[in-house]
């Protein structure tokens, strides 16, 4: 396919909530219900952050792609790691339908590795938030579970930094110290479960 078929037009914006990310395109891809419309490409996983644009979906910083579940992220000169940070997906109903994984793309070889500010939000399904007593046999719901941890919804996006960059200040510490993008991300999860009520 050419590159512009994942570009959207003039004016159109793709900001969709990690419910709606679960719940309309990763459902309908690992259910292989149509897609209407049709707009996050396949791709393998094992892609360079700067190898995305003009191949996956491009809607303000980030990008959205699909691609098959693959343990192996290493690249010539690169690899995506998980930081360890799961957060739970919940829809409307106060249902798990999904999770969401965090990972972040080092340059190098182990144990050489420098952390880049590229992050990449893996959501995953979570096959008991929905119904599956539609599937007449067991080996029919086998399949059908099988295919929904097959793949996952990828965005990806480089972290920017403000010039003066946050400050955290401590009591013993009154010239402040630079807090780290990763710190960031962990005090963002922490606001988010607890305003959801999970344990953080």
């Amino acid at each position: 396919m050419e590159d512009a078929s994942f570009n959207l037009p003039p004016g159109f914006f793709f900001s969709p909530t990690d419910e709606e990310l679960v719940l309309h395109f990763l459902y309908c891809k690992t259910s292989l219900i149509p897609c209407h419309p049709n707009i996050i490409p396949d791709l393998d996983s094992r892609l360079h952050p700067w190898e995305l644009n003009g191949k996956a979906l491009l809607s303000g910083n980030q990008y959205y792609f699909f691609t098959k579940v693959n343990e192996n992220r290493t690249m010539e000169n690169g690899c995506w790691k998980e930081i360890g940070v799961t957060e739970p997906i919940f829809s409307t109903f106060d249902k798990k339908v999904g999770t969401k994984k965090y990972l972040v793309f080092h340059i190098g070889e182990d144990p050489h590795v420098t952390e880049t500010n590229w992050v990449m939000q893996e959501y995953h399904i979570c096959s008991s938030g929905f119904d599956t007593a539609s599937c007449r046999s067991s080996r029919r719901r086998r399949k059908h579970d099988q295919s929904w941890s097959k793949w996952v919804l990828c965005r990806v996006y480089e972290k920017m930094r403000s010039e003066e960059g946050v400050k955290f200040y401590s009591d013993d510490d009154e010239s402040g110290s630079e807090l780290s993008w990763l710190d960031e991300v962990y005090l963002s999860l922490d606001d988010d479960l607890e305003e959801i009520g999970m344990p953080n």
